[in-house]
């Protein structure tokens, strides 16, 4: 700047990302593990996350289900931050109160509660002050998913970088795939290379839909669009990887 006599010029700061977990059954880890408490997985991989979008994460810890105290939680990370993500306290149970202690913190609130997808289908975002709160659910691989569709764009345009989709291969599906009705459905996939195949996707067993280790095991994912009845046996499949 100085060679070529400019003393000033726009640049885009790294905006913060708050980071909070809700739930009375989340556990830090480190700390010993309840009976019937499951560690906090969801802080650690949406931190990593941010940082990998070009955000710089500030994690405020593990709040309870108790409005006063969510509320003071989510006051105290919108004053420290640019963007607000949370996980928990979505769905349709008598303890998931977040939904409705963000729309009371300022306008306009939510402005999308629920999300035609699978999994993530809770999902909700709002809008207060001017700075967006992602409220995303509770399970490791509809947070991470939803994260990945709905935050990542955003901080990535907010720190001034492209939109860096993720890279693609062309493989054929290892059995039918079955999509959620009326539901835009991703499915993690593991990639196998197979003669004369090619790339196989096989499909992540749906008993850990919901664990850390669907993620762990998965290249990437198939997205089945609402229309589609099934993807069967032997088609060609798009898989987005999560890794390039």
């Amino acid at each position: 700047m100085a060679a070529v006599g400019k003393a000033k010029t726009r640049v885009y700061s790294v905006p913060r990302i708050a980071i909070l977990s809700t739930g009375p059954e989340i556990t830090e880890p480190g700390r010993k593990l309840p009976p019937g408490k499951i560690y906090d997985i969801n802080a650690y991989t949406l931190y990593t996350a941010v940082l990998e979008s070009g955000g710089n994460p500030v994690y405020l810890g593990v709040f309870p289900d108790r409005a006063d105290e969510l509320r003071e939680a989510l006051v105290h990370a919108l004053a420290c931050s640019d963007m607000v993500v949370t996980s928990g306290g979505v769905s349709v149970g008598p303890k998931d109160i977040m939904p409705k202690t963000v729309d009371a913190l300022g306008e306009p609130g939510i402005i999308i509660s629920g999300i035609a997808l699978k999994p993530g289908k809770p999902t909700t975002v709002a809008s207060v002050a001017g700075k967006p709160v992602f409220s995303l659910p509770g399970h490791p691989t509809s947070a991470l998913l939803t994260f990945l569709l709905f935050a990542r764009p955003l901080i990535q345009a907010m720190s001034g970088r492209k939109n860096e989709r993720p890279s693609e291969v062309k493989a054929v599906a290892s059995m039918r795939m079955f999509p959620a009705k009326g539901r835009r459905t991703f499915i993690m996939v593991t990639l196998k290379q197979k003669k004369p195949e090619g790339l196989i996707a096989e499909p992540v067993p749906t008993a850990l839909s919901g664990a850390i280790t669907t993620l762990a095991k998965a290249d990437g994912f198939v997205e089945i669009a609402e229309d589609v009845q099934f993807i069967d046996t032997g088609e060609p499949v798009t898989v987005k990887l999560f890794r390039n």
